[in-house]
């Protein structure tokens, strides 16, 4: 098995995240907060960013990880009480955690571009977030330019759409020449995926993005 260790490690920083992500959104702690360039971040999307890019510098510390969110700004004199409440929350889980380690793991986000990087979006969809609505947290392996492991974290979709009884939440493993997977978010491998081996336009299903923003008119 190819990258198998990247691969464990991958699915259990993302599963930490979705499970983190989904506290702060029962507390009612996901308000956004603008940044400079006008786009919204939220307590989650900085504590997501920890603990991922924390377990990342763990199992690889010579592994740069490019990550959305800047530590910069979580440093500024009008970021203390985020700050304080990014602490708080990673802490539940990770209990060393203190403000000066928080911005040291969102900051190692900041890594440069080479021939092994990590890159991370530790909350794609904020809007969706923030209303309730679907999320994903997306990270992924780059050697040579090619994605070689990829993981994607649903933790508001169902396991399976067509049982609701399945439970909520599912991660998607993707593996440069293996194929992917659907995990659950307890790290159960739950089945094997494969594209649509229809020939025929009028067999594809139809997806767009639950943002309606996103779609075409």
């Amino acid at each position: 098995m190819a990258y198998e260790k990247e691969q464990k490690i991958a699915l259990q920083a993302a599963a930490a995240a979705a499970r983190l992500c989904e506290q702060v959104r029962v507390q009612k702690l996901s308000d956004a907060i603008e940044k400079p360039d006008e786009s919204p971040v939220t307590i989650a999307d900085y504590a997501s960013q920890a603990i991922i890019c924390r377990l990342l510098a763990e199992a690889f510390p010579a592994d740069a990880i490019v990550g959305e969110e800047d530590a910069t700004l979580l440093q500024q004199p009008d970021m203390a009480d985020c700050l304080a409440r990014v602490t708080a929350i990673v802490a539940e889980s990770v209990p060393d955690a203190t403000p000066e380690k928080i911005v040291a793991w969102v900051g190692r986000g900041k890594g440069e571009l080479g021939r092994r990087f990590w890159t991370l979006d530790p909350i794609d969809g904020t809007k969706g977030y923030v209303r309730g609505d679907q999320y994903a947290i997306a990270l992924a392996l780059i050697e040579d330019g090619e994605v070689k492991v990829g993981v994607v974290g649903a933790p508001a979709m169902l396991l399976d759409p067509a049982d609701p009884n399945a439970g909520q939440g599912a991660l998607f493993l993707g593996v440069r020449g293996e194929g992917a997977t659907l995990f659950s978010m307890d790290l159960q491998m739950v089945k094997p995926l494969k594209v649509n081996d229809a020939s025929k336009a009028a067999d594809f299903r139809l997806v767009q993005s639950v943002e309606k923003s996103h779609g075409t008119p």
